[in-house]
């Protein structure tokens, strides 16, 4: 697992370093957080990660959903969406980008390690 490349984006820094530090006990160490989709489009520009865990409601110039749709035609990175706003419009502007899941806050870890754990099996099925 830790060959395994994660971004985590996600702009209020204590729930970033509680997904960080989770995702570690489960041997993950291959970590990076961005606290804003600038540094998120940076972070993936310099370093195309295996995963992005993205925050949909992001401070800032672009929230998580228009910071996948910037990405998605030049990069094939699965996205699972972080959320704690779960309303329709959002889901539905969400489904859009083609999401391999969505977790919903308070994290609950094991629903983290599935939902990371079917994606990067579908994704590298679908290559």
């Amino acid at each position: 697992m830790s060959s395994i490349s994660i971004l985590i984006v996600e702009d209020e820094s204590i729930i970033a370093i509680h997904i960080q530090k989770i995702l570690s006990i489960k041997g993950y160490s291959n970590i990076r957080i961005a606290l804003s989709s600038n540094d998120a489009l940076s972070m993936i520009n310099e370093s195309i990660p295996d995963l992005i865990l993205m925050d949909i409601m992001l401070g800032g110039e672009f929230d998580g959903i228009q910071t996948v749709e910037k990405t998605k035609n030049s990069y094939d990175i699965p996205i699972i969406y972080i959320t704690a706003h779960s309303d329709k419009n959002t889901i539905d502007r969400a489904k859009l980008t083609q999401p391999y899941g969505f977790i919903v806050k308070p994290i609950n870890k094991n629903d983290l390690y599935t939902a990371i754990e079917i994606t990067l099996y579908k994704h590298s099925m679908q290559k």
